[in-house]
C-alpha cells in the first residue's frame, strides 16, 4: 500500500536523523568556496562508496553524479540536485560545529542540502524493489559564483545517459518554520547580470577645474540617468531591479581621481527586456560620460537566467508535500529577486525548485540567509530527507 511506503520513508528518515545531523555538522565545520570543494567532494564520495552507491566524481570541477536504479530502470528517469559550496563570510555562531575555515561559512544551507540528498539516496537505495525507473542524483559545486557549476556539469553531460524527464531541488528557507515547505509554479527567481562601469578622464586638483575632469560628478550623473531611463522603459508587469553597490572614487578632499568605478547588478524575469536593459545601460552611461568629455567603459557579465518552475512538475511536488507533511504545512511562495544556478537545469528539463523551512524562533534560529549568524533547526534535516524521497517516489512509478 502507498500509505505503507510513506510510513517506511518516514521511519527511514527518522532512523537516519542522528547520522545526517553528524554529516551536516561535519560539512558545516569544513566549508569550501566555489570551485574549491575538493574535500567536500571527497567526503561525499567516500560515504557513497561505503554504501555501495554507483557514482562518478570530478564532473564540472568537483561535482558528483550517480544513479539508483529501480525495477525497469529504463522506464523513467528523474534527477535530484544539491549544491556544495559555501560563502566568504566569517561565522559568528557559537556552536560546536562552527566553521574551522576562517572567513568561509555555509551561510546558505548547502551543508543541509547535501545531507538531505545523502539521506534520500540511502533510503531510495533500500527501496529499489518498490519503484520503477531511475533516480539520478547531482551534487553540484559553485552555485554561488559565476559562471556557476550547473553550466559546467551540463556541458560535461550530467543531463545525459540517462536523460532525466524531471528535476527537483530543495533549498533552506528561514522564513518558513521547520516542518514546512514552500512552492511556487511558474516564474520564481530572477536572472542576474553583473554591471561594471569605469568612468575615465583626467584627474587633478579640485581647486583647478581647468586642469582636470569632473569624473566623480559624471559618475554620479550616470547613476541618476540610469535610474531614470531604466524605470521609464521597463514594464510595470515585469519585476526588474538595477542597483549599484560600489562607487569607488579613489581621490580625497581636494583630489579628483582620473577613474571612477561603479559595480552593480541587474535582475529581471524577461529575456527581451534583459537584452534591452543591457543596451540602455551602455548607451546611457556612454552618452552621459561623453557630455562631460569623458569615456565610460561598460562591461556586463551575463549571469544566471531567471528560474521558472514547470507547472506540472511543481503540482506533482506540491501534492507529494501535502501528502507527506499535511496541507497546513505547505505554503505558497512569493516571487524573489534573488537568483539560483538551478535555473540552468530548469531551462532544459521540467523542474521544481522548492523551499524547506528551517526556522525555529523558540530556539533563536531565525537569521537570514547569507548572514554570519545563519543556522538551521536540525529537525528540518529529517523533514527534508523524507520529503525529497517522497517527491522522488511520487514522480516515479511505485510497485505498491
Amino acid at each position: 500500500m502507498v500509505s505503507d511506503l510513506k510510513n517506511t520513508v518516514k521511519q527511514s528518515a527518522s532512523a537516519l536523523r542522528d547520522e545526517l545531523i553528524t554529516v551536516r555538522r561535519y560539512l558545516h565545520a569544513r566549508p569550501e568556496l566555489s570551485f574549491q570543494e575538493k574535500e567536500t567532494a571527497a567526503y561525499l564520495s567516500e560515504r557513497l562508496t561505503s554504501w555501495g552507491i554507483e557514482h562518478r566524481s570530478g564532473i564540472g570541477g568537483y561535482g558528483i553524479m550517480g544513479v539508483i536504479r529501480g525495477q525497469h530502470a529504463d522506464s523513467k528517469t528523474i534527477a535530484l540536485r544539491a549544491d556544495m559550496d559555501a560563502l566568504a563570510i566569517a561565522e559568528q555562531n557559537r556552536v560546536p560545529y562552527k566553521s574551522l575555515n576562517e572567513g568561509v561559512m555555509h551561510a546558505c544551507g548547502h551543508d543541509l542540502h547535501m545531507s538531505c540528498l545523502l539521506g534520500c539516496i540511502k533510503i531510495l537505495d533500500g527501496l529499489k524493489d518498490r519503484f520503477r525507473g531511475t533516480v539520478k542524483f547531482i551534487f553540484q559545486p559553485a552555485e554561488e559564483t559565476l559562471p556557476g557549476g550547473a553550466e559546467k556539469m551540463i556541458a560535461e553531460g550530467v543531463l545525459e545517459n540517462p536523460a532525466p524527464e524531471l528535476i527537483f531541488a530543495q533549498h533552506v528557507y528561514p522564513e518558513l518554520e521547520a516542518g514546512q515547505a514552500g512552492f511556487r509554479s511558474g516564474p520564481y527567481m530572477a536572472s542576474s547580470d553583473e554591471v561594471t562601469l569605469l568612468v575615465k578622464g583626467k584627474g587633478g586638483h579640485a581647486a583647478i577645474p581647468a586642469r582636470r575632469d569632473d569624473t566623480v560628478l559624471a559618475a554620479a550623473r550616470i547613476l541618476l540617468a540610469l535610474e531614470e531611463n531604466i524605470n521609464k522603459n521597463k514594464s510595470q508587469d515585469i519585476p526588474s531591479i538595477l542597483a549599484f553597490g560600489r562607487f569607488a572614487a579613489d581621490g580625497t578632499y581636494n583630489v579628483i581621481p582620473s577613474e571612477v568605478l561603479l559595480r552593480g547588478t541587474l535582475r529581471t524575469f524577461d529575456e527581451k527586456w534583459r537584452e534591452k536593459a543591457h543596451s540602455l545601460i551602455r548607451s546611457t552611461a556612454q552618452t552621459v560620460a561623453a557630455g562631460f568629455g569623458l569615456r565610460c567603459e561598460v562591461q556586463i557579465r551575463k549571469g544566471y537566467p531567471a528560474l521558472a518552475n514547470d507547472p506540472e512538475a511543481t503540482a506533482l511536488a506540491r501534492s507529494a508535500a501535502e501528502d507527506y507533511l499535511g496541507k497546513d504545512n505547505v505554503k505558497e511562495l512569493d516571487i524573489r529577486m534573488t537568483v539560483e544556478d538551478f535555473a540552468r537545469y530548469a531551462q532544459l528539463v521540467p523542474a521544481c525548485f522548492f523551499r524547506l523551512g528551517t526556522e525555529n524562533a523558540a530556539k533563536g534560529i531565525s537569521a537570514n540567509l547569507h548572514t554570519a549568524n545563519f543556522d538551521v533547526d536540525e529537525a528540518s534535516i529529517e523533514t527534508g530527507t523524507g520529503l525529497m524521497t517522497w517527491i522522488a517516489l511520487k514522480a516515479l512509478q511505485t510497485n505498491d
